[in-house]
């Protein structure tokens, strides 16, 4: 793994006075054009919000527990891949018409937490699959034709989702400052976990359950830890093995022309026409 400082770089962003993804890696594809890459995206991530509004409406109006439904990492995550699948979606359209994107032109904050946000997808995904089918998944999993969808939807196709973007986008290696901030976010679901414990008297995931599983708690909270990082490095090592096929067919621009007067006038009326009328 390369050394890195804490400067902007190392966590994917640009320095002061130079623009945000001059490759403009974020909002295009190899394979695609930007257009098409915003209306894949953007179709993705309609179907990971059908399912969740299905899936909280029958928890509600069917199984009655809609109250725990967002204390489980499976929703949480999905909703975060959802919500990267239309902001991306939304950017790559932008760019394909105006020929930049309003994130490259936003607060650094925000770029930081899209590039957070896209490590999440890349390999929270494989996490939540993982840990179901070989932990999780038992007769229930496919006891009806919902839970049979909803559990496909969210427990495979969701790394469906993510290599999509890992395969077929011109997105970046995954700068390594991120892993430690993924096994954060996951140390950090362990106190939800133990919350709702405390507040509804269930756990989300049997494993967790110290009575039940004693020692072996400990080995599957540093085991999914340890999996986080594998997943992250294997992720970084396919992302860069797709970035050494592709280059050479490549032709993206160095950067958008950020400066130019044609560009002014299409972002300006961007922003007309994206601002609500009263």
């Amino acid at each position: 793994m390369p050394s890195c400082a804490f400067t902007p770089a190392a966590f994917g962003l640009a320095p002061k006075g130079k623009p945000f993804d001059p490759s403009l890696s974020y909002i295009t594809s190899p394979f695609f054009s930007a257009r098409v890459l915003g209306f894949i995206r953007l179709t993705l991530g309609i179907y990971a919000l059908v399912t969740i509004v299905v899936d909280l409406v029958l928890s509600k109006t069917v199984d009655n527990d809609a109250n725990q439904w967002f204390s489980y990492f499976t929703h949480l995550s999905y909703i975060g891949l959802c919500a990267y699948f239309f902001a991306s979606g939304v950017q790559s359209f932008v760019y394909g018409r105006y020929g930049t994107y309003p994130l490259r032109h936003w607060p650094t904050f925000l770029q930081f937490l899209h590039i957070w946000l896209y490590t999440t997808v890349a390999t929270f995904s494989f996490i939540v699959t993982v840990v179901f089918w070989v932990l999780l998944s038992g007769p229930s999993t496919f006891q009806s034709p919902f839970y049979s969808w909803a559990n496909i939807s969210m427990h495979a196709m969701n790394s469906g989702h993510a290599l999509f973007e890992i395969l077929l986008t011109n997105a970046p290696l995954p700068p390594w400052l991120y892993m430690p901030l993924c096994v954060l976010l996951l140390a950090g679901y362990l106190g939800i976990a133990y919350i709702t414990y405390a507040n509804q008297h269930f756990y989300t995931y049997a494993f967790l359950d110290p009575k039940k599983e004693g020692p072996r708690l400990a080995a599957y909270i540093v085991g999914i830890a340890v999996g986080e990082c594998i997943v992250y490095a294997i992720v970084y090592g396919i992302i860069f093995l797709r970035l050494k096929l592709t280059r050479k067919y490549s032709s993206l621009p160095a950067s958008a022309n950020d400066n130019s007067e044609e560009y002014k006038e299409s972002l300006s009326e961007w922003q007309q026409m994206s601002r609500p009328s009263v």
